[in-house]
């Protein structure tokens, strides 16, 4: 395996044949990298954590270090990485927590941008986009395709639905609704359906326009939320993402953004 001279790895760490290790780079115990991933350059990864295949880390990104949080108090606890995800210069992903299941989870097919940080026993699933600085608190969940503007801050524990798509420098206190385009000005707000985001993605139009209705209802019609619902499943058609959006809402704990 292609390991560079400079570089430090523990000696039971896993390392694919086909992984690369780059000049400085710091790879401790109880670390399995897969196959064809890359570490470029003065990446730090302390273990427990696994890697998949695929990926290529960014000089000076870290993964596996300790939490943050002030309860942590070095409980065993790992961080997993799946495959051909895109982790950019000065990424921090921190382990989980006793608190958040012992587990902070990246899936597939994701880009982090540069100052991405991942706090404790987050979860983020595939095709996400975090924008450069975007910062995920303790506990978030960030569903599938879902992306988060430059400079963003998210709340512990909210979560951020599937296909949302969160404006810059948007400051999230509450859930985002699935499907959505939410931004914040002086006060957070729901724009209406990710129109562009959904039809690069091959949504129907007609699907389009049933979630932009909804939203309409929701933020916009002067109704509380039970009356909207009342009204969006009267007066418009069910479809798969309208069924999402309105479960996501009867699952919301912390509120969400209107």
């Amino acid at each position: 395996m292609p390991i560079h001279s400079t570089a430090i790895v523990a000696p039971n760490s896993r390392i694919a044949d086909t992984a690369e290790i780059g000049p400085y780079c710091i790879i401790g115990e109880e670390v399995e990298i897969g196959a064809r991933t890359r570490m470029m350059a003065n990446v730090y990864v302390e273990g427990p954590t696994w890697i998949g295949e695929d990926n290529i880390f960014y000089p000076y990104a870290t993964a596996g270090v300790a939490s943050q949080d002030l309860k942590y108090k070095g409980e065993r606890a790992e961080t997993r990485i799946g495959h051909r995800n895109r982790i950019r210069e000065f990424v921090t992903i921190h382990r989980g927590t006793e608190g958040g299941g012992l587990v902070t989870r990246i899936g597939d097919d994701n880009l982090l941008m540069a100052y991405v940080h991942v706090a404790h026993d987050v979860q983020v699933g595939s095709h996400t986009m975090l924008g450069h600085a975007a910062t995920l608190g303790g506990h978030v969940l960030v569903e599938d395709w879902a992306s988060v503007g430059a400079g963003s801050g998210v709340h512990q524990f909210c979560r951020i639905g599937r296909h949302a798509f969160v404006g810059g420098y948007s400051v999230v206190t509450q859930d985002v609704l699935p499907y959505s385009t939410t931004v914040t000005e002086r006060e957070i707000h729901v724009f209406g359906a990710n129109r562009v985001g959904l039809e690069r993605r091959g949504f129907a139009g007609d699907r389009i326009e049933a979630l932009q209705k909804a939203f309409r209802l929701m933020t916009r019609a002067g109704l509380n939320t039970s009356q909207a619902i009342e009204r969006i499943r009267a007066e418009i058609e069910p479809t798969p993402e309208l069924d999402e959006v309105l479960e996501f809402i009867a699952a919301s704990e912390r509120g969400f953004v209107k």
